[in-house]
């Protein structure tokens, strides 16, 4: 034993603490500084971007509400930092060790599905959950587990039958998720998700389907059953990565939606194409052109980096070249809407503890059963997203307003230049 731990119990003792308040004490400080350090690894991997001004884009920003985890000792209370994000590309601090959406409370529900997609069994569940929730997961043998999952399968199915006649959505957030688990068919299964705004910027669930590598096939079937219930139209905009066969599928199926990539898959993609070196540099090079106030700066941003990087780096500039448009078709909606459509964080912080798992499960599962247990996950993460920022911005898009450069705008002027005058 350490001489800190020493004498962090002996304080502990001298304070009148009965074992299971030492327990309880102790669990706490371990499952403190686990998510300290996970919070510590973040911001180190942030550590080189800065804002235009040469500040830190990624800086600690306080905490959450502090809230009880039930474990094996009981419940601990535990506070999760937070992250602010100057540059506004929306990174986000979440922790593994605390999922915001698992451990909220010790309902099985939430806790099963993210347990399976990390890789444990039906058979070692029971014992994984005794560990998290303690006795309340005594009676989970891996039948009940088993019923659990087909009773998930079942749900799911029912909800992707649902009537979609009287649904509208201003914005999708569309990826494809590689879980790692393997299904009786094949392993190169995928989640096939979709999130979508209302009329009112609240989030909902659009699609949960699957698919073989993302294909134009996978995703024209998921889009033609969403139009065969009754969706009448596509989104004003769709946000995704240019990789996927989505966007092939969706000007066959609603080739009125817009499309804008995904500046997370982009930046990445870029940043493989340069030495390590280089990578600081370019990572606020790109940053100075979605941060750009105006579509005109952006294009004089993105000149700037082909300048810089184009006789060096060719394969980087020319990745980042082929979407220059689709890059920047969030100039055209409004301002407020920004952080929300530069990038799929509603869907990549949903899956934030799952999408880079590498190890597999024992057994495969149905398909039933991936498609349950992904739709169970994203029906906890759905119970904390909030609306959109500056809701009321979309009336004036359902109008037929246009916006340039995030303004509204009437006979070719911003809507506030026309008060004015």
């Amino acid at each position: 034993m350490s001489k800190d731990t020493k004498k962090a119990v002996i304080g502990l003792l001298e304070a009148g603490l009965g074992l299971d308040d030492l327990i309880r004490q102790g669990a706490r400080q371990v499952v403190q500084q686990a998510i300290e350090a996970e919070l510590a690894e973040l911001l180190e991997r942030f550590t080189n971007v800065k804002t235009l001004q040469g500040q830190r884009a990624v800086v600690r920003n306080g905490y959450l509400p502090e809230r009880e985890v039930l474990t094996a000792a009981g419940p601990v209370p535990v506070r999760v930092p937070k992250v602010r994000d100057r540059s506004g590309s929306g990174v986000k601090f979440n922790s593994s060790i605390v999922p915001p959406y698992v451990r909220k409370s010790p309902r099985v529900s939430a806790a099963l599905p993210w347990l399976y997609l990390k890789g444990i069994s039906t058979g070692d569940m029971g014992e994984a959950l005794r560990v998290l929730l303690g006795e309340d997961a005594k009676g989970l043998s891996a039948n009940v587990v088993s019923r659990l999952k087909a009773q998930w399968a079942e749900e799911h199915a029912a909800w992707s039958r649902r009537d979609l006649s009287k649904s509208y959505y201003v914005y999708w957030w569309v990826d494809g998720i590689h879980t790692g688990l393997r299904s009786e068919n094949s392993d190169g299964q995928c989640l096939l998700v979709i999130i979508g705004v209302k009329p009112d910027g609240s989030k909902e669930r659009v699609a949960i389907g699957d698919g073989y590598r993302e294909t134009k096939a996978s995703w024209l079937e998921l889009l033609l059953d969403l139009k065969a219930r009754g969706l009448q139209a596509g989104p004003r905009l769709a946000v995704g990565d240019g990789a996927m066969g989505f966007w092939a599928a969706l000007q066959e199926v609603f080739p009125a939606t817009r499309g804008q990539r995904c500046w997370f898959h982009k930046m990445g993609n870029v940043l493989n194409a340069l030495p390590k070196s280089q990578q600081a540099r370019a990572k606020a090079d790109m940053q100075a052109i979605w941060m750009a106030a105006t579509r005109a700066d952006a294009y004089a941003a993105f000149d700037r980096f082909v300048s810089i990087h184009s006789a060096k780096y060719p394969k980087a500039t020319e990745t980042l070249k082929k979407d220059r448009e689709s890059l920047l078709a969030f100039y055209d909606f409004p301002a407020e809407h920004w952080q929300h459509l530069r990038t799929t964080n509603a869907i990549e912080s949903t899956f934030a503890t799952v999408r880079h798992r590498t190890t597999r499960t024992r057994n495969c599962v149905s398909r039933p059963t991936f498609l349950g247990l992904a739709f169970k996950l994203i029906e906890e993460a759905e119970k904390t997203w909030r609306r959109i920022n500056g809701p009321e911005k979309i009336k004036l898009l359902l109008e037929g307003v246009p916006f340039r450069d995030g303004e509204p705008v009437q006979d070719d002027r911003p809507v506030q230049q026309k008060l004015a005058a």
